[in-house]
């Protein structure tokens, strides 16, 4: 028997008796009956003749151009190309439109492939020699759309329609256009790394493919309007905004989905199915492209900045602004040519637009990840991906200038930066960090793909350098993917090197999915330019999922179980074959219902470890004689089993409301007295949209730890966060955040053994009792937004930041810091 094996043995469980309650419980639904999709060769989408006419659900006129029936596998576009000028204002009316190429006969992809969608889309295509012309008609039953005047990148709540464009051809990444009704745009990118998709820890979050990255803003137009058929919207994207190989004659990948909120279905316009190993290898092909002229590609954004911080004064209590002083910064991007651009910075704004959202970790050892907001980052930052993070632009703090490369060149994905940092960055405040990262990627047959990191940080005589090599290999439905790297560190004594490894083997069935990984990270591990939750540590890991789809229109229409197994390890003892400190076996249940309801619920049965690690500086107090006493060393229990049910649930998306909620009930571990605790944990989100233009996000998060010896509190985190947002204009909003988070805890004892008080040794050996206390933290953001294309941007906000805390004081909230900001940026685009 290998060592999971026998370590989840250990949870008194046996597995043939669990997979026997699973297949009891689990009664497979009749198979739907479904409009067979096309057989799709391997080397790329089947070629069928266009029809030249067809009837146009808008108006019963027939169509004067080619159409292309996706069910009928006529998946390749003669894009007609026509020199004419439109005006982008949502109407199809001008000439161009008559005879474009129209894609037409959609299938459902989510949450059942296979079958034709139940809504109808047309997509009109067409260019001239420098934009690509877009125009969608979304029939709809009266009413049943759902559509606001949203932010942008924030219409995941509206009826939808996105636009992949695979402009390299290589079913691996994809531009994302995407407009809501009224033409409110979102867009990014969608980079396919196998991740696994559906199914999962909550069942709300469960998606059909690979997440898009919306960070990028490209410059585009798109107008729309609501009709008496349903919807209307007309895109234009100028070519200058693309990026694409140079030839005479373009061959890209395209694919259209449209989401459907009354239903909760996703419809797309090629037959894709669900059980693949790619979403964008199953794309059609706009051909026919020629003599595209972008023109001087040249982006100069030039910002100015200002901040005024206000802090209290320690000696005089007074309130003190210090800054407002404004300061000039700016970005230049140049297209070298259409697949590889240079960019450069001086002085990149700040990220203080939004603060980041107050986030606990379940288990103090992992640390807690934020994103990046910074513009200047956040552009082609898919080029810059990794497995396991080993780049993560926030590690440079405060750039002075910085500049990149990026793009496709002889057959490699290319992604260059280089940052000088401000030497507050630095670990003496001496000298100023220099960062330099290299990410290369190349293709490798039709899906597969190898990729190389690279990472260099120097802080004056210190510097620390990472080196990796990942790759993935696609197969079908079959998915392998791996990657080693190794860290080399400045050290007093010389160079610390140290291995990562990590491996994964996938099947992406439509009836069953299965996922089985390996991976390790050694405890002297660093990235120093890249994100490590958590190094000293090796996981093996497997999960099984099955899929039932219902009937079309049935109650439920899909059905997931779900088993998922873990033992982790110590890194050292991984490597010498020892057992495992931590077991954990979950069998997981997802529901999709009629209309987009999400149900789930879990049983989690666990074991963990005690890690000597976490208790280094705990103390206990053992009386000697004669009033003495002596410090003892924390020892806590071998093992802590653990036990909970997990539930979620998610409503439709509303036309005036939506929610998720999640709680986690049971028995698991109190990280802070190691030991066993009866925990309650809840995460709801409440979306409230009165109007089309007011938009209310109410957040809650709690948990509380109660001993599972006496019944007593030891720890409670409670986080209330409000977002309230006016779209004024599609271009102005006014958005207030407001959050409130208070963490309480008991005085800590030895638990369950001597009950002793708890002492924490200071850094200069000094003991403190582990005594109780209340900290609050509260915030209050107020921004006002003007943007009316992306780089051309007006932000005026305010920030205010509060503090208590009992016993140490003050025990009222009293306000620590605030501070008043200001960017003006504009982007001249030349021609």
């Amino acid at each position: 028997m290998g060592p999971l094996a026998t370590d989840f043995a250990l949870l008194n469980v046996p597995t043939s008796y669990l997979f026997a309650v699973l297949l009891q419980v689990v009664q497979p639904v009749p198979p739907a009956s479904t409009v067979p999709a096309p057989t799709r060769p391997t080397s790329g989408p089947p070629v069928a003749s266009a029809s030249t006419t067809t009837n146009s659900a808008a108006g019963g006129s027939r169509h004067a151009g080619a159409v292309f029936h996706g069910r009928r596998g006529q998946l390749t576009v003669t894009t007609p190309r026509r020199d004419a000028a439109v005006v982008v204002d949502g109407r199809l009316d001008e000439p161009a439109w008559a005879d474009a190429a129209l894609l037409t006969g959609f299938s459902q992809f989510f949450p059942a492939d296979g079958i034709a969608a139940q809504d109808s889309t047309e997509v009109l295509v067409w260019y001239s020699a420098t934009e690509l012309h877009v125009g969608i008609r979304a029939f709809a039953a009266p009413g049943s759309v759902r559509a606001t005047l949203a932010d942008r990148d924030k219409i995941s709540a509206d009826d939808n329609v996105q636009l992949f464009l695979g402009t390299y051809s290589d079913s691996r990444q994809a531009m994302v256009f995407a407009v809501n009704p009224f033409g409110i745009q979102s867009d990014g990118v969608l980079t396919e790394t196998g991740a696994s998709v559906g199914g999962g820890f909550n069942a709300t979050t469960a998606k059909a493919r690979e997440s898009s990255d919306l960070a990028p803003d490209y410059v585009w137009k798109s107008k729309g309007q609501l009709t008496d058929f349903g919807y209307q919207v007309e895109l234009s994207i100028p070519f200058k905004s693309l990026r694409y190989r140079a030839g005479d004659e373009q061959r890209w990948q395209l694919n259209v989905a449209r989401t459907v909120q009354t239903s909760g279905h996703e419809e797309t316009w090629t037959p894709a199915l669900r059980g693949a190993s790619s979403f964008l290898a199953q794309s059609g092909v706009l051909a026919g492209l020629r003599d595209l002229r972008r023109g001087l590609t040249v982006d100069v954004i030039p910002t100015i900045t200002s901040s005024t911080v206000g802090t209290r004064n320690t000696s005089s209590a007074a309130w003190d602004y210090n800054g407002g002083r404004p300061e000039l910064g700016g970005s230049v991007r140049w297209g070298v040519t259409s697949n590889l651009t240079v960019a450069g910075t001086a002085n990149p704004d700040f990220s203080q637009v939004e603060a980041d959202a107050t986030q606990f970790s379940y288990d103090p050892r992992v640390a807690v990840f934020f994103p990046e907001r910074r513009p200047f980052f956040l552009e082609s930052q898919e080029q810059f991906t990794t497995p396991n993070r080993l780049i993560y632009t926030r590690r440079i703090a405060q750039p002075v200038v910085a500049s990149k490369l990026t793009g496709k060149y002889g057959g490699f994905d290319i992604g260059l930066l280089s940052a000088v940092d401000n030497q507050d960055a630095s670990f003496d405040q001496q000298h100023s960090p220099l960062y330099n990262i290299l990410r290369l990627q190349r293709d490798l047959g039709a899906q597969s793909r190898v990729g190389v990191a690279y990472t260099d940080k120097v802080d004056g005589q210190r510097w620390n350098r990472v080196l990796g090599v990942d790759g993935r290999l696609v197969r079908g439905i079959y998915n392998l993917q791996g990657q080693v790297a190794n860290s080399f560190t400045s050290s007093d004594s010389g160079t610390l090197s140290a291995p990562l490894f990590d491996v994964s083997a996938s099947r992406n069935g439509r009836r069953f999915v299965a996922r089985y990984a390996m991976n390790g990270i050694s405890p002297d591990f660093d990235a120093q330019s890249g994100f490590i939750a958590r190094p000293g540590i090796a996981n093996i890991s497997a999960t099984h999922r099955w899929n039932f789809y219902g009937k079309p229109k049935a109650l439920l229409e899909l059905f997931s179980p779900e088993l998922f197994m873990l033992g982790r390890y110590q890194y050292d003892r991984f490597v010498n074959g020892d057992g495992s400190q931590d077991r954990q076996l979950h069998l997981r249940a997802n529901a999709r219902l009629r209309g987009g309801w999400q149900l789930g619920t879990q049983l989690l049965l666990e074991v963990f470890g005690y890690d000597p690690s976490l208790y280094g500086n705990y103390v206990l107090l053992q009386p000697t004689g004669g009033g003495r006493v002596d410090t003892v060393g924390y020892s806590g229990a071998p093992k802590i089993g653990n036990r909970d049910w997990v539930f979620s649930v998610g409503t439709p998306e509303f036309r005036h409301f939506s929610y998720n909620g999640f709680a986690v009930i049971g028995y698991d571990e109190n990280f802070q007295e190691w030991s066993s605790a009866r925990i309650l944990s809840v995460q709801n989100t409440l979306t409230l949209r009165p109007t089309e233009q007011l938009r209310l996000a109410a957040t809650w998060n709690f948990d509380s730890f109660d001993r599972r010896s006496d019944g007593t509190r030891v720890l409670t985190r409670n986080t209330p966060r409000l977002r309230a947002e006016y779209q004024v204009t599609r271009q102005f909003f006014v958005r207030v955040i407001g959050e409130h988070a208070v963490v309480t805890q008991d005085s800590l004892r030895d638990d369950t053994r001597t009950n002793a008080p708890i002492y924490l040794r200071g850094a200069n050996g000094t003991l403190t009792r582990a005594a109780a206390f209340e900290r609050t933290r509260a915030r209050i953001d107020v921004l006002l937004s003007y943007l009316p294309s992306p780089g051309t941007v007006v932000y005026l906000g305010y920030g205010d930041a509060l503090a208590a805390n009992r016993p140490a004081g003050p025990e009222r909230l009293q306000r620590t810091r605030d501070q008043f900001f200001m960017k003006l940026s504009y982007l001249f685009r030349l021609q």
